[in-house]
């Protein structure tokens, strides 16, 4: 299983519009990924109600995971996207 560990960088956390552009990113990306914030288990990425549920605040850190085969580019593109807090999904790492 792959993944990454990212911290936070939109300065609302994961909250409406971000946690919707990466909801929108994770589906584009084809992946099966998932997302946990500290101990919490993780939960389905591509779940707008399951990432909001995390509560993931500006500088906390997350662990976007998933099992799918070649997933390490999708997981580049998405932890770019989280710690850099972009508008949408970068083409390219």
């Amino acid at each position: 299983m792959a993944e990454r560990h990212v911290t936070i960088g939109w300065p609302e956390g994961l909250h409406a519009r971000p946690a919707s552009v990466f909801v929108r990113a994770v589906t584009a990306s084809g992946a099966a990924v998932t997302i946990a914030k500290g101990d919490n288990p993780p939960v389905n990425a591509a779940s707008m109600l399951a990432v909001l549920g995390l509560g993931a605040e500006a500088g906390q850190e997350v662990v976007l995971a998933s099992a799918d085969e070649g997933a390490e580019v999708a997981l580049d593109r998405l932890a770019r996207l989280v710690s850099e807090g972009l508008e949408e999904l970068p083409e390219a790492v």
